[in-house]
């Protein structure tokens, strides 16, 4: 059997170069869902967001006949296409993230602009997608195989391979610069921060801070103190550059 495909916009990212950005013929055989079909020329099905079959909207589980067009979309954040089905869930209600053992200092980033953020470096494939689909939590990763997992609905594959790039295209792609409350989480283990007197961690600052700032945060979880230091102006720049994206 043969069906034609059309994949839009950064959809292609995961394509050959000869099967970007136009229509081709693909042959399969016997009867196969369009979202095996879809996962087996490399997309995962976790960028995907509407499917038009003949220009009519189908689901992941629709069968693909001889001859179908088959055009496919990535997920929309700007636009509203309430007049046809999404092939996906709901959009979460909290943004809320966990992150594959490739992306340790996006992390941290996420952490910084207020994101609850969960990573480990020794999580595996299984507890990855686990920990997305039962804590709701949107699966990051540069894993394609590990968003094909049946079991992860909210995932997106990291293009970029710079931790500060990425940041910048996770802010981009969910929307977020509406949504950052930068330096409210522990950079190191994602709990909440909270305001305490300077005089209760005075002797886990330097002399140096601890004479010059009055404004300090202490991490519940880990026990780490933090000021508006040289490190918070750095951040504060990478902020503006955030809230432009």
């Amino acid at each position: 059997m043969q069906a034609r495909f059309r994949f839009y916009a950064e959809l292609n990212d995961f394509l050959p170069p000869e099967r970007r950005m136009l229509a081709f013929d693909y042959s399969f055989e016997g009867r196969q869902t369009v979202k095996h079909l879809i996962e087996s020329l490399g997309v995962p099905h976790t960028e995907v967001d509407l499917i038009l079959i003949n220009g009519r909207s189908a689901g992941f589980d629709e069968l693909v006949a001889e001859g179908d067009l088959v055009s496919v979309y990535p997920v929309f954040e700007g636009f509203d296409i309430a007049p046809v089905s999404r092939v996906r869930p709901k959009p979460l209600r909290q943004t809320r993230f966990v992150l594959d053992t490739h992306l340790g200092r996006l992390a941290a980033w996420l952490r910084m602009i207020g994101f609850d953020t969960l990573y480990r470096n020794d999580y595996d494939d299984r507890e990855l997608a686990r920990i997305s689909a039962g804590q709701h939590r949107i699966l990051l990763t540069r894993d394609r195989g590990l968003l094909k997992r049946s079991e992860v609905t909210h995932g997106y594959y990291v293009r970029e391979t710079a931790p500060r790039r990425q940041l910048e295209e996770v802010v981009r792609r969910f929307d977020l610069a509406g949504s950052l409350d930068p330096f409210s989480r522990c950079m190191a283990c994602n709990e909440l921060l909270r305001d305490v007197p300077k005089e209760s961690v005075a002797d886990r600052m330097p002399p140096v801070s601890r004479a010059r700032y009055d404004e300090v945060r202490e991490c519940p979880g880990c026990g780490r103190v933090f000021w508006k230091g040289s490190h918070y102006r750095r951040m504060q720049r990478v902020l503006a550059l955030l809230s432009q994206a």
